[in-house]
């Protein structure tokens, strides 16, 4: 449900026409047919159709005024939240080992990436960059921080990973976050 219900909104809306369609069209031959039929048994076929009508109508309205759509609030977080992810994690191992609540990976990323550093096999931008990424997780996961880590995370941190610690915030559960941390992981992989 990539649309997050917009399409599918708009399938209702469409369906709800043509079934507000069908039953003017059934009205209009009931009428044509009402000799054909008993007095009661015509009072009751319009009387359900008028009903029908009335409850197509008030959804119809509901629609088109915005108080009912597909789109829900959630979906809309959702979105947030993989936004914020995409932006503030470029490092597809680090979504992954975040999204599977990997504490001691992380840490261990982190040691490795300090040696290469040291050794000159990783460049000091993607040493920042992904160290800020490892740091912001670990946070994210409970874990403590040394002050060093703190300050580090301090000077380092951009706009998206502000963002992701906000957004992530204000959704609440950690679950939800790494249900979708876990989603970025599947797009990183493809």
């Amino acid at each position: 449900m990539a649309s997050r219900g917009t399409t599918e909104t708009s399938k209702l809306k469409q369906n709800l026409e043509e079934q507000l369609d069908r039953l003017m069209q059934q009205l209009q031959d009931l009428e044509e047919c009402r000799e054909e039929l008993d007095a009661d048994e015509y009072e009751e076929t319009k009387k359900e159709t008028l009903e029908q009508l009335s409850e197509i109508n008030d959804s119809l309205k509901k629609i088109m005024s915005g108080d009912m759509t597909l789109v829900d609030e959630l979906s809309g977080m959702q979105l947030a939240i993989q936004a914020a992810i995409s932006q503030a994690f470029k490092t597809p191992e680090v979504i992954r080992m975040f999204a599977k609540k990997q504490p001691r990976q992380l840490r261990t990323r982190l040691a490795e990436m300090d040696r290469d550093l040291m050794v000159g096999k990783l460049g000091r931008d993607l040493y920042t960059q992904q160290k800020v990424e490892i740091l912001t997780a670990l946070r994210k996961l409970g874990e403590k921080l040394t002050a060093d880590d703190e300050m580090f995370l301090s000077a380092n941190a951009g706009a998206a990973l502000s963002q992701f610690e906000r957004v992530s915030t204000d959704l609440g559960s950690g679950d939800k976050v790494f249900a979708l941390a876990s989603v970025e992981v599947e797009k990183a992989k493809q």
